[in-house]
Protein backbone atom coordinates (compact mmCIF):
# COMPACT_ATOMS: atom_id res chain seq x y z
CA UNK A 1 0.00 0.00 0.00
CA UNK A 2 1.12 3.36 -0.72
CA UNK A 3 0.08 6.60 0.40
CA UNK A 4 0.28 9.98 -1.83
CA UNK A 5 0.11 13.34 -0.76
CA UNK A 6 0.80 16.35 -3.05
CA UNK A 7 1.80 19.84 -1.87
CA UNK A 8 2.97 22.82 -3.65
CA UNK A 9 0.11 24.33 -5.53
CA UNK A 10 -0.93 27.88 -5.37
CA UNK A 11 -1.49 30.74 -7.72
CA UNK A 12 1.14 32.48 -10.02
CA UNK A 13 1.58 34.86 -12.33
CA UNK A 14 2.20 33.64 -16.21
CA UNK A 15 5.21 33.17 -16.78
CA UNK A 16 6.13 32.26 -13.37
CA UNK A 17 7.75 29.09 -11.83
CA UNK A 18 5.99 26.49 -9.31
CA UNK A 19 7.31 23.50 -7.80
CA UNK A 20 4.57 20.35 -7.19
CA UNK A 21 6.16 18.00 -4.92
CA UNK A 22 4.29 14.31 -4.39
CA UNK A 23 5.39 12.72 -1.15
CA UNK A 24 5.27 8.48 -0.65
CA UNK A 25 4.56 7.04 2.38
CA UNK A 26 4.69 2.81 2.59
CA UNK A 27 6.91 0.51 1.09
CA UNK A 28 8.14 -0.20 -1.84
CA UNK A 29 8.07 3.28 -3.38
CA UNK A 30 10.83 3.33 -5.39
CA UNK A 31 9.91 0.35 -7.84
CA UNK A 32 6.84 2.31 -9.14
CA UNK A 33 6.46 4.41 -11.86
CA UNK A 34 5.10 7.83 -11.07
CA UNK A 35 3.20 10.14 -13.10
CA UNK A 36 1.71 14.03 -12.44
CA UNK A 37 -1.32 14.31 -14.06
CA UNK A 38 -3.89 17.32 -14.36
CA UNK A 39 -7.32 18.15 -14.95
CA UNK A 40 -8.74 21.28 -16.10
CA UNK A 41 -12.39 22.36 -15.39
CA UNK A 42 -14.70 20.66 -17.82
CA UNK A 43 -11.63 18.25 -19.31
CA UNK A 44 -10.47 14.93 -18.95
CA UNK A 45 -7.83 13.94 -16.76
CA UNK A 46 -4.09 14.62 -18.75
CA UNK A 47 -1.02 12.72 -17.82
CA UNK A 48 1.68 15.63 -18.02
CA UNK A 49 5.04 13.92 -17.08
CA UNK A 50 6.37 10.43 -15.77
CA UNK A 51 9.25 9.02 -14.67
CA UNK A 52 9.58 5.37 -14.17
CA UNK A 53 11.35 3.43 -11.47
CA UNK A 54 14.69 3.93 -12.88
CA UNK A 55 14.35 7.29 -13.76
CA UNK A 56 13.53 7.67 -17.33
CA UNK A 57 11.22 10.73 -18.07
CA UNK A 58 8.25 11.47 -20.57
CA UNK A 59 6.45 14.72 -20.95
CA UNK A 60 3.34 15.76 -22.63
CA UNK A 61 4.26 17.71 -25.77
CA UNK A 62 2.32 20.72 -23.81
CA UNK A 63 4.88 20.42 -21.00
CA UNK A 64 8.13 19.44 -22.89
CA UNK A 65 10.78 22.44 -22.34
CA UNK A 66 8.88 23.90 -19.33
CA UNK A 67 8.52 21.18 -16.99
CA UNK A 68 10.53 18.86 -15.05
CA UNK A 69 9.88 15.86 -13.28
CA UNK A 70 12.31 13.88 -10.94
CA UNK A 71 12.50 11.94 -7.93
CA UNK A 72 14.55 11.48 -4.87
CA UNK A 73 14.65 7.90 -3.68
CA UNK A 74 16.07 8.47 -0.44
CA UNK A 75 12.85 11.15 0.53
CA UNK A 76 9.72 9.15 -1.08
CA UNK A 77 9.45 12.35 -3.33
CA UNK A 78 8.77 12.92 -6.80
CA UNK A 79 8.90 16.90 -7.89
CA UNK A 80 7.48 18.51 -10.96
CA UNK A 81 9.07 21.69 -11.35
CA UNK A 82 7.11 24.24 -13.62
CA UNK A 83 8.25 26.89 -15.69
CA UNK A 84 6.78 29.07 -17.54
CA UNK A 85 3.48 28.77 -16.76
CA UNK A 86 0.59 29.70 -19.23
CA UNK A 87 -3.00 30.31 -18.09
CA UNK A 88 -3.70 26.79 -19.90
CA UNK A 89 -1.65 24.79 -17.15
CA UNK A 90 -4.21 25.77 -14.67
CA UNK A 91 -5.70 22.33 -13.16
CA UNK A 92 -5.63 20.17 -10.16
CA UNK A 93 -2.75 18.16 -10.20
CA UNK A 94 -2.73 14.71 -8.94
CA UNK A 95 0.43 12.54 -8.51
CA UNK A 96 -0.28 8.34 -9.17
CA UNK A 97 2.50 5.90 -8.46
CA UNK A 98 1.54 2.36 -10.56
CA UNK A 99 3.22 -1.07 -10.80
CA UNK A 100 1.97 -3.73 -12.61
CA UNK A 101 -2.22 -4.03 -11.21
CA UNK A 102 -1.42 -1.57 -8.58
CA UNK A 103 -2.23 1.85 -9.07
CA UNK A 104 -2.11 5.41 -5.91
CA UNK A 105 -3.63 8.44 -6.27
CA UNK A 106 -3.54 11.52 -4.38
CA UNK A 107 -5.59 13.81 -3.08
CA UNK A 108 -4.74 16.62 -5.75
CA UNK A 109 -2.78 20.25 -5.61
CA UNK A 110 -4.62 23.22 -7.25
CA UNK A 111 -2.38 25.13 -9.66
CA UNK A 112 -4.01 28.07 -11.13
CA UNK A 113 -1.85 30.55 -13.47
CA UNK A 114 -3.80 34.07 -13.55
CA UNK A 115 -3.05 37.52 -13.70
Amino acid sequence: QVQLVESGGGLVQPGGSLRLSCAASGSGFSIYAVGWYRQAPGKERELVAGISSAGITTYADSVKGRFTISRDYAKNTVYLQMSSLKPEDTAVYYCNANRFAFSYWGQGTRVTVSS
